[in-house]
């Protein structure tokens, strides 16, 4: 039931080898949820992959959250961040500089430096286009 729940009802006999990344990301999080647990921990799950695997790794955590798990999520997938989280901690060189609810966070950051690393984040999301030479 759980490898449907991800997605990979089709994959029960596979080895990892012949898996890709987005798909033995959800079969570590099929494993973690094996133990019934109450809380889940995210560290950085789509760092490492494809650009084009994140989404469904995204999804399944996007599923949990929507039926009531609770999550600590380590990311720098600020959309996913904002669309997911109850919360959102801003950490800066290991100590929480910032927490709030994420519209707040995202449309008016209360510290110094969540608007710099915010500011920088959305020059980026919306880096002008190169000129035609």
């Amino acid at each position: 039931a759980l490898l449907e729940r991800v997605g990979l009802a089709d994959k029960r006999d596979a080895y990892p080898r012949e898996l890709s990344g987005g798909q033995q990301q959800r079969i570590a999080i099929v494993r973690a949820l094996c133990m019934n647990p109450k809380v889940m921990l995210f560290d950085e799950v789509t760092a490492a992959l494809d650009p084009e695997m994140v989404k469904e790794v995204l999804e399944v955590i996007l599923d949990l959250a929507q039926g009531g798990m609770t999550m600590l999520i380590v990311t720098h997938e600020m959309a996913f961040a904002r669309a997911v989280a109850d919360r959102i901690l801003f950490m800066d060189r290991g100590i929480i500089a910032e927490q709030n609810n994420p519209e707040t966070f995202f449309s008016a950051p209360q510290t110094a430096r969540a608007q710099q690393f915010l500011e920088r984040f959305s020059y980026v999301e919306n880096m002008p286009k190169r000129k035609a030479s």
